[in-house]
């Protein structure tokens, strides 16, 4: 199963370390405090605590160090570590053995009690879920399950992100084009939120909604139909190999920052502007994901 890199791994440790202290807001967190109680060295700690201040977690003062910037109470536990809860890590488990290859052809909800470790009723939970988000049917007669078509290699991730590339920035340009305020405010708050600490905090389900759905808004302010089913379509395509990204959250601080300069260039009419930075952004991301 996909670890978070260990920036990621650390920082989420020090999330629940500082969730059960109890800290208050405006509470010092030294160095050499989170390297002890996580049992590593300083500069691995001192890289978390400074990942935690780019997402809004932890405050970083000149010559003073770092201090919670939100009570300890606001910080909810994250889904990184394998185990939390076995029905949320069996959901896991099996897109990456699906992703990676290891779990082919059709399956019963049978096959995912043994495999996983389930109970059946946690077995149909975790599939009625998949389900739902369209990653499985119901084989024909009812009698098994199977994977719905979606995106499992390097090569079909690249392609996603280049088809993206030609669908949304020129989503931006359609003559139609017109912001909706109100909903374009939903995810700019949204996108505040990720660096106030929820790049961090949030579910991977809940991390991959919010950016996807922040995409389709953007073509969804274009007026054509046809621009944003395919949109659509490619984010439930890509959904699982995306989860396999966000166990590393290291990066996603910049890509939101980019999110809100593209809502400030939309809203301030500034659409060729935006649609060329659009282009450049998903590029940047593909790179990273698919090359990285």
């Amino acid at each position: 199963m996909s670890r978070p890199n260990l920036t990621t791994s650390i920082a989420t440790r020090l999330v629940d370390l500082l969730r059960r202290s109890g800290l208050e807001e405006g509470a010092h967190v030294t160095e050499q405090w989170a390297a002890d109680e996580l049992d590593v060295s300083r500069t691995p700690a001192r890289k978390a605590m400074t990942f935690l201040a780019e997402v809004g977690i932890l405050r970083r003062e000149p010559n003073r160090g770092f201090f919670l910037a939100r009570s300890a109470a606001t910080l909810t536990r994250t889904d990184l570590s394998a185990g939390a809860d076995v029905e949320e890590d069996a959901y896991f488990r099996i897109a990456d053995d699906y992703i990676g290859g290891r779990f082919t052809g059709p399956f019963t909800a049978a096959d995912v009690s043994r495999g996983y470790g389930l109970t059946s009723r946690q077995a149909d939970r975790v599939l009625a879920r998949m389900e739902s988000e369209d990653l499985v049917r119901r084989k024909a007669g009812g009698r098994g399950w199977e994977f719905q078509q979606v995106l499992s290699t390097t090569k079909a991730h690249d392609q996603s992100y280049r088809f993206r590339m030609i669908i949304e920035p020129n989503a931006l340009l359609e003559p139609g084009f017109a912001v909706d305020p109100g909903v374009a405010a939903v995810h700019r708050r949204q996108q505040e939120a990720l660096l106030r600490g929820d790049i961090l905090l949030l579910p991977r389900a809940e991390l991959f909604h919010v950016n996807a759905s922040f995409h389709e808004m953007l073509v969804s302010f274009s007026g054509n139909q046809f621009l944003l089913d395919a949109a659509r379509r490619q984010h439930r395509l890509r959904r699982l190999i995306e989860y396999r990204h966000q166990v590393d959250r290291s990066r996603l601080a910049g890509q939101a920052r980019e999110h809100l300069h593209l809502l400030d260039l939309i809203e301030d009419g500034e659409l060729e502007e935006a649609s060329a930075f659009l282009r450049r952004h998903l590029d940047t991301v593909r790179i990273i994901k698919t090359q990285g």
